[in-house]
């Protein structure tokens, strides 16, 4: 599917915010004034508007406007009720990044992959292992589980720079749904192979299962995250 105009919108107006174009506190310009500057529709505009809100960038005050409420904390947070990836997140703090493969494989889900991944039996899979570095620090390895009907003609090449990024662009597919789980487990030989754990013998272990805009998981992953470098972030909004 062509990506829709309120998520250029949106990606625009997050950029901004997160370079200061819009600092915090600052009104951002009026629906009508946005809609002549995009060349689209109010409810355009307004559907970009409410997934920022959503997301935490802007706060809605009636008969007042629109508010940056975006603070840029400048930590290693990791924005778990978002669909974030591990480049965006690199970027977004400022760090230098790279993603090392250290396994990819085909494979075809059997009962034991199937209660691993939620995926049916006889699926065909991309299984891998990435080894994720900022400034060249070894926090997190990923082990993930795609569909190869949905991310297809993934290579080691693609997936060392941005999996998601080459489905948006190249597939017309977008990550839509995550559904996660986050709990502190033991390390693993894997985990003390790959990993700067500076001491400590546990990790933080965040488990996804991501669902496309039909609907479909393509997508089980297991990142393992070194504890030293791990910050948690989520944000809430009062029920009306």
């Amino acid at each position: 599917m062509p990506r829709t105009k309120f998520m250029d919108i949106y990606e625009d107006l997050k950029d901004k915010i997160e370079q200061n174009v819009f600092e915090y506190q600052q009104m951002i310009p009026s629906e009508n004034t946005l809609a002549k500057e995009y060349g689209c529709t109010r409810n355009t505009v307004r559907r970009a508007i409410a997934e920022l809100v959503a997301r935490g960038y802007l706060q809605t005050k009636h008969g007042k406007g629109v508010r940056v409420i975006y603070q840029d904390f400048k930590q290693n947070e990791y924005m778990f009720g978002e669909t974030e990836t591990f480049k965006e997140f690199a970027q977004r703090n400022h760090k230098q990044h790279r993603t090392e493969v250290v396994l990819f494989e085909e494979v075809t889900a059997d009962e034991e992959i199937q209660g691993i991944t939620s995926m049916p039996v006889g699926t065909e899979l991309y299984h891998l292992q990435r080894v994720r570095y900022l400034d060249e620090n070894p926090v997190i390895i990923d082990h993930n589980y795609f569909r190869r009907d949905i991310v297809q003609f993934l290579t080691k090449e693609i997936a060392e720079d941005s999996i998601y990024e080459y489905m948006e662009k190249e597939l017309n597919q977008r990550m839509v749904t995550a559904k996660r789980q986050m709990v502190v487990e033991k390390t693993t030989d894997l985990d003390e192979k790959y990993l700067n754990l500076e001491g400590y013998n546990c990790v933080v272990v965040v488990t996804s299962y991501i669902y496309n805009e039909d609907g479909v998981m393509f997508e089980r992953t297991q990142s393992r995250h070194t504890p030293g470098n791990f910050v948690f972030f989520d944000q809430t909004q009062q029920r009306k």
